[in-house]
């Protein structure tokens, strides 16, 4: 791994936590990721499974995860089980986790190699009653690939029917949803990374450069501040092609005149930032563009007030929507007729403004969160409006990721990433 070794006193209280809601006479399994085949003999990069990855710190294929806090040996109330290392491994492919690298990286004691799983897994079986499957019930959640978890589920219920089944994923869904402070260090080591490649963006963007070698100059700071690079597929879009909400081509020239959108965030440790600027092709917005641009930051600046413990996901987006609403009328864009007459399901203002304000964020870049529950202190969101404005030939999207407080307003994470507009000004002319 390119990052520094995380302490493993965070996934030693991550999996106390879990077990402390588990059933009794319960156990709790987990499945790393597969490495999936694109061709002959390629696969695409590995990514651990996040929930694994969250209870561990493992971050290599074939592992699994198995907690059972009643077990009667005491050696067996946490197990990671590994794909044995030897010199062979160690020259093809590099060296792997030993038992003792293992306890070190997660801090569990117990560690057995795959061969071994069968014959532990069934003594583990017989002693507990409940068996927790870890499933993916993210709300955004649409795979049409089989994961380890699930093929471990066929077989599990196969071999062992009288067993009772439970859920894994809504204690997760809570857990992970409020950071620790070791988490917030990650994910601000994310940010930094990040604002150190859009700083080198801005003195490399002018009129003629080409969209995908935007994208080449922040994956090249990315890579030398030890990122695996972007937390999701970036977004490079100049003039009308950041209109298409999730435009990943990156493939067009940029024009003296246009603006960029950028939803360009970094990864660190598996953990992810998530920001969006829009900045001039020329070093210079319009006055046109530099209105729709500061309404843009009015919204998100007001937007990110709102995120304190008790806010309801669902009643934010509404005020959210008034605040834009009233940005719209005023940059002429809606009139008093087209509220009025509103659509209660499609507010008015959704014709410019049509996705979401804010997303949970941390290993995943869409998070785990349940948002019909209050938010919490030490959640992490994204605060991200945009105007997006076709027949003018442009769209602007302004993205934070904030920490919500247990009083006062959140903690920006983002806070040194230029964003006025006067600021961006100043240091692509500089």
């Amino acid at each position: 791994m390119k990052y520094d070794r995380i302490d493993s006193k965070l996934f030693i209280k991550n999996r106390k936590n879990f077990m402390r809601q588990m059933k009794p006479n319960s156990l709790a399994v987990f499945n790393s990721n597969d490495i999936y085949p694109i061709g002959a003999d390629s696969t695409m990069p590995f990514q651990q499974n996040r929930d694994i990855f969250y209870l561990s710190g493992v971050d290599q294929e074939e592992s699994i995860l198995v907690l059972f806090p009643d077990a009667p040996d005491e050696k067996h109330r946490e197990i990671l089980f590994l794909t044995e290392t030897n010199d062979h491994i160690a020259v093809w492919e590099g060296a792997k986790l030993t038992k003792e690298d293992a306890l070190e990286v997660s801090g569990i004691k117990t560690v057995y190699w795959m061969k071994d799983f069968e014959k532990i897994f069934f003594e583990v079986m017989t002693q507990c009653e409940t068996v927790y499957f870890n499933t993916n019930e993210h709300y955004r959640a649409a795979h049409k690939t089989e994961t380890r978890d699930q093929r471990f589920i066929k077989w599990c219920k196969e071999k062992y029917p009288a067993h009772q089944v439970a859920k894994s994923n809504p204690i997760l869904q809570r857990l992970r949803s409020v950071k620790d402070p070791i988490e917030l260090e990650l994910m601000q080591k994310a940010c930094d990374i990040t604002e150190k490649a859009f700083r080198r963006t801005l003195n490399f963007v002018k009129p003629g450069v080409w969209e995908y070698e935007i994208e080449a100059e922040y994956y090249h700071e990315m890579i030398r501040n030890r990122s695996r690079g972007f937390a999701y597929t970036p977004i490079i879009a100049s003039g009308k092609n950041a209109c298409v909400l999730h435009y990943i081509e990156n493939n067009q020239q940029c024009k003296e005149g246009e603006l960029i959108l950028l939803d360009t965030g970094a990864e660190y440790a598996n953990y992810s930032s998530d920001l969006s600027r829009t900045i001039p092709v020329s070093g210079r917005y319009t006055d046109r563009q530099k209105k729709v641009y500061n309404a843009v930051n009015r919204v998100k600046n007001e937007a990110t007030k709102l995120l304190v413990p008790g806010t309801l996901w669902k009643e934010y987006h509404v005020e959210v929507g008034k605040m834009m609403t009233s940005e719209l009328l005023d940059l002429g864009l809606l009139g008093k007729a087209d509220v009025q007459n509103e659509d209660p399901d499609w507010p008015a203002y959704k014709k410019y403004f049509m996705h979401g304000t804010s997303h949970h964020i941390g290993l995943d870049t869409h998070d785990y969160g349940i948002l019909t529950e209050p938010m919490k202190a030490n959640q992490v969101f994204t605060v991200e409006p945009g105007i997006y404005i076709p027949d003018e030939g442009f769209g602007i999207r302004l993205e934070d990721d904030v920490v919500i407080q247990e009083k006062g307003e959140p903690f920006n994470l983002m806070r040194n990433i230029p964003i006025e507009a006067e600021e961006i000004e100043d240091i692509m002319n500089s």
